[in-house]
This record gives C-alpha cells, structure tokens and sequence, in this order.
C-alpha cells in the first residue's frame, strides 16, 4: 500500500517570519497517518520553516538543488547544505524550472542522481504542454522525460523517488486535468517504470498530480488507482492545504 504524499510548493513566496508563522499554525492540523505532508519552500524560509515544525510530522523540502558538491556556482545551493538545515525532501525539474530557467532532461537527470546520494527524496517532475497535448503526443513526451531522467537509476532506488505528473497548461491558470486524463497519464508513467524496473518496482513508486491542486478536486484525483498525493501550488499557502492533506 503505497502512502499518500502531499507536498506543498510555496514556490516565491513568504518571507521568513510569514513562512514560519504559517507553518506553525498549519502544521499540527495536518494529518500523516495517511499521507506524508511536506512543505516545499524558498531557501530564505527553510532554516526558519524547520524549526516551527520540528515538533510535527510534517517533512520539509526544497524547490531546486544544484548536480555538483561545491564551486564557482553563483546562487546555487548544494544536497549537503539542504541535509544539513534538515531538508528531506526536494523538488526537481518542475516546468518552471524548465521553462524559464533552461532546465534540460539531462539536468534533472545528474540532480535526480544527487538527490538520492544524498538520501533526499526527490520530487521529479514531468508533464506536456497544451500543444503537445492537442497533437495527442502526451504519453510520447512523458515516457520521454521519465526515460532521461532516470537514466543510470539502479530499480532499487526508485521507489526513493516520488514522480510528480503536472500537465503545464494546467499550472496556476485554474484550469484542471479531468480525473481520467490525469489518472491516464499517471498510468502511463507506471506503466514506463513497469517496462524498465519491473512490477513490484513500478508498484512501489508514488506518482503525484500537480496543477490547479485545490480543496474542492484533490479527495477526487487522489482517489484514482495510480495517483498516489499530489504537488499543490498555490493552495498550499493557504489554509486549504489543510483540507487537501486530511482528505475533506
């Protein structure tokens, strides 16, 4: 049986003070019995966000990381400097990233690979864009992006791994997969990790959803039979995320 994960991406925002106030309020109300709650915020936030949950159950977690261990890589921050602040958890490869940022499929490969030398648990995002959707190349594209991004993972790590589906045309604009159509594509994605590690591999691996997450269609997504949590945006820094985490 594999436990829900619902990981929160504050991305660029609240300050420390805010990050930290929010977190204490919202963190003792969330219950991990059923599903790991985790908060994904700014690195500014991170040292202040853990320790106003280091009473809780609530994990914590980063928006990006950088493949080498040290050097001359201005604004970079490296996996021993997340361990070290008490993060476990990091996002990789989110669209975000990928569009505005350059990230190609073999970055995310060499950080999916540190991630997991370092003994954090990495978030791998993947998902197509609306044009590829309309061109019916979506089940393409995400075997494509899962196929780079663990090249070189032996099968016994990945269910280390939480695969996180987002399609990007349905990030932060409100619009919704259907429950099918991210079910279908989450599938896929297990149905990819079947082919390359293996049944009981595959089975093992939490496949999130990711994109317009809120309090009224998560209990929904997260009931289909291979979506197993999800990545929330904007929702989670609200105090909605409560809602999505219990499951009400």
């Amino acid at each position: 049986m594999r436990k829900k994960v619902v990981a929160g991406n504050w991305k660029m925002n609240m300050t420390p003070s805010d990050g930290a106030k929010f977190a204490a309020e919202l963190a003792p109300k969330l219950n991990t019995d059923n599903a790991e709650a985790v908060f994904c915020v700014p690195y500014t936030d991170i040292a202040a966000v853990a320790e106003a949950i280091k009473e809780t159950n609530v994990g914590l977690g980063a928006q990006n990381l950088h493949y080498e261990d040290k050097g001359a890589f201005t604004g970079e921050i490296t996996a021993a400097m997340l361990m070290e602040l008490g993060v476990r958890y990091v996002i990789i490869g989110h669209s975000e990233r990928r569009e505005y940022y350059a990230e190609t499929d073999e970055a995310v490969n060499k950080k999916l690979k540190k991630a997991l030398e370092a003994g954090l648990t990495p978030i791998v995002c993947v998902g197509e864009s609306l044009i590829q959707r309309e061109q019916n190349i979506t089940a393409d594209w995400l075997r494509m992006q899962v196929r780079i991004a663990f090249l070189g993972i032996p099968a016994e790590a990945v269910p280390k791994t939480v695969i996180a589906y987002e399609p990007i045309w349905a990030i932060g604009t409100g619009k919704v997969a259907t429950n099918e159509q991210a079910q279908e594509a989450c599938a896929v994605i297990r149905q990819l990790l079947t082919e390359l590690y293996g049944k009981e591999t595959a089975e093992a691996t939490r496949i999130l959803y990711g994109g317009s997450v809120n309090a009224d269609n998560a209990k929904a997504l997260f009931a289909m039979d291979d979506i197993d949590g999800g990545l929330v945006g904007g929702a989670s820094i609200k105090p909605e995320f409560e809602k999505i985490v219990n499951g009400y």
